[in-house]
C-alpha cells in the first residue's frame, strides 16, 4: 500500500506539518504519532473520529489512513438522534478523541482511544488498495437520515493531485483555514491536501479576520473559506487596511461549499487587487471543477473540469446538452476517479445516484460558457424554478438582489402559481430593517439587470437566513415558514 503522505517518511521530517493555535507538529512528529496510533487500530474495521478542530483529529485521520482502515468523522455539534443513526449505520469498533473531550451518550457504548499527539512506538502500515474505503462521510440529510458516502483512497489522491495541478499547489505553500474537520472541504482539502503536498496547514480553531491577517502576515500563502467567511472579510476590509494588504499578498484565495455572491467578489477584488477563485465539489465526488491559478478568476463561475474528471450537462430526459452557450440550463453529471463508491448500506440510493453508463447525478443545475467555464445556478430540488415556460436558476437572481443597496442578504425559492406554474419568491434581510425595499422596487431592480421573467413576485423580509455549519442557506427551512 502506497502512503497518501510521502512526506511523513521523507528526508525533511523537521518541516512543519500542522499548527492549531500554539500547538504544532513537524512531519517527523506527525509520522511518529500517527504511526503509533495506526499500530493500535490496524484491522479495526471502521473507526469513528470525534472531529473537533484540533491536532488530535488530524492525527487520528492520518493514522486511520496509514493503517488502511476507514475513518468516520463525527460532527461534534450533531444531536443525539443523528449521532445514533450514524453509529448504528457505520458500526465503528472504536472512537478516537482528544484526551479530556466529553463524548455524548450515543458514544458511551463504544470503545475509546485517546489520541496522544506525542506518542512514540513501533509504527504499522495496513494493507489497502486504491479502491478500499478511506473515509465514510455523512451527507447533510436534507431529504432524510444522513447517508454515509464511502470515499475510496483513489478519490482522495486523485482529487488532491488534480487540485495541485489546477492551483500550482506545492510543498512550499502554507495554508490557513478555520473550517470544520468533519466535512470534505475542511478535512480532505484543508488538512490532507497540504500533507499530501508536503506543505503545512495552520488551523485557526475558530475563523476570525484577525486570525486570517495574522497568519497571512506570518508567511501563509493560501486561504480556504466558505462564503460566510469571505462575506465577513468583505465587510471588514474598508476599516482594516492591514487585512487588505495581507490578502493582496496571498498566492491563492479559495472559496467553496456554496456560491460566493458576485458583490463580495467585487468588494474583495477592489480592496485587495486579488480575486477569490471558486471550485465545485460535493461529498460524493470530492472536487469536480475549479478556476485554475493560471486561468481567469471569473466571478460567479466554478471554472473548468479538473484533470481526470468528466463533466456533462443533461436535459430533464437525460439527453446531453452539447451547446455551450452560457444560457442553456442542465443538470451536472460527473464521472472520474474522484467519485465515491457507494452509500453505506443503501444499495437502492447508490443505484439511483448513477446513470446506466456510470455518470453520477449531482442534482446541481448549471450553464456552461463557450470556453467551458461552469456556472452553477442552483440545486435541482430547491434552486430551479420553472416559471412561465422558463427554467430559472435562483443563483443569478440572488446575486442581482444583493446588488441592491437595501439588501444585506437574500435567498430565492419558488412556490406554486396557478398561472405561471411557479412564482419567484425572495427572502430578504434588509440593510435597514426600519426601511426595507418593497416588492415592486426589487422586482424592477431584478428585471433591469436580468430579464422581466426573472423578477420576484413575492418578497418576505426576515431578520436572518437559516444556515448550516458550512454557511449554506437551508432553503427548505425557508419554504416551511
Amino acid at each position: 500500500m502506497s502512503s497518501l503522505f510521502p512526506a511523513l517518511t521523507g528526508s525533511r521530517t523537521d518541516r512543519p506539518a500542522l499548527r492549531f493555535g500554539d500547538r504544532s507538529l513537524t512531519y517527523g512528529e506527525l509520522g511518529t504519532a500517527s504511526g503509533a496510533l495506526a499500530a493500535r487500530i490496524g484491522g479495526a474495521g471502521r473507526v469513528a473520529v470525534w472531529a473537533t478542530p484540533a491536532l488530535e483529529t488530524a492525527v487520528a485521520v492520518v493514522a486511520a489512513l496509514e493503517a488502511g482502515v476507514a475513518a468516520v468523522p463525527l460532527n461534534p455539534k450533531s444531536g443525539e438522534k443523528e449521532l445514533g443513526h450514524i453509529l448504528a449505520d457505520s458500526a465503528p469498533s472504536v472512537v478516537l478523541a482528544a484526551p479530556g473531550d466529553e463524548l455524548p451518550p450515543p458514544l458511551a457504548e463504544l470503545a475509546r482511544i485517546d489520541v496522544d499527539v506525542r506518542a512514540t512506538g513501533p509504527a504499522a502500515a495496513g494493507r489497502a488498495s486504491e479502491d478500499d474505503p478511506a473515509l465514510v462521510v455523512y451527507t447533510s440529510g436534507t431529504t432524510g437520515p444522513p447517508k454515509g458516502a464511502v470515499i475510496p483512497r483513489r478519490a482522495i489522491s486523485s482529487t488532491l493531485d488534480a487540485l495541485a495541478d489546477a492551483w500550482q499547489w506545492t510543498g512550499e505553500d502554507v495554508l490557513v483555514h478555520g473550517l470544520p474537520l468533519f466535512h470534505v472541504h475542511g478535512l480532505v482539502l484543508g488538512i490532507l491536501g497540504p500533507l499530501r503536498r508536503g506543505g503545512s496547514v495552520r488551523h485557526l480553531g475558530r475563523f476570525s479576520t484577525e486570525g486570517v491577517a495574522r497568519e497571512l502576515n506570518d508567511g501563509a500563502t493560501m486561504l480556504f473559506g466558505v462564503p460566510t467567511m469571505y462575506h465577513r472579510i468583505a465587510q471588514t476590509l474598508p476599516e482594516d487596511p492591514e487585512l487588505a494588504k495581507v490578502l493582496g499578498r496571498a498566492r491563492l484565495l479559495v472559496s467553496g461549499s456554496a456560491a460566493l455572491p458576485v458583490h463580495d467578489h467585487e468588494r474583495i477584488a477592489a480592496a485587495t487587487g486579488r480575486r477569490v477563485i471558486e471550485r465545485y465539489g460535493m461529498t460524493e465526488t470530492l472536487m469536480n471543477t475549479s478556476v485554475r491559478a493560471d486561468g481567469e478568476a471569473r466571478a460567479g463561475t466554478v471554472g473548468v473540469p479538473l484533470p481526470g474528471v468528466e463533466v456533462r450537462l443533461v436535459e430533464d430526459d437525460g439527453a446531453p446538452i452539447t451547446s455551450y452557450d452560457g444560457e442553456t440550463v442542465g443538470e451536472i453529471q460527473v464521472r472520474g476517479p474522484n467519485l465515491f463508491t457507494e452509500y453505506l448500506n443503501r444499495p437502492d440510493a447508490t443505484a439511483a445516484a448513477f446513470t446506466s453508463d456510470g455518470w453520477f447525478r449531482t442534482g446541481d443545475m448549471a450553464v456552461r460558457d463557450p470556453d467551458g467555464y461552469v456556472r452553477i445556478v442552483g440545486r435541482k430540488a430547491t434552486d430551479l424554478i420553472k416559471s412561465g415556460g422558463y427554467k430559472i436558476g435562483t443563483g443569478e437572481i440572488e446575486n442581482a438582489l444583493l446588488e441592491h443597496p437595501g439588501v444585506r442578504e437574500a435567498a430565492v425559492t419558488g412556490e406554486p402559481d396557478a398561472d405561471l406554474g411557479e412564482r419567484i419568491v425572495a427572502w430578504v434581510v434588509p440593510a435597514d430593517p426600519q426601511s426595507p425595499p418593497g416588492v415592486e422596487e426589487l422586482a424592477d431592480h431584478v428585471a433591469r439587470r436580468l430579464a422581466p421573467h426573472k423578477r420576484p413576485r413575492v418578497v418576505h423580509h426576515i431578520s436572518a437566513l437559516p444556515r448550516n455549519d458550512m454557511g449554506k442557506i437551508m432553503k427548505r427551512a425557508l419554504s416551511r415558514d
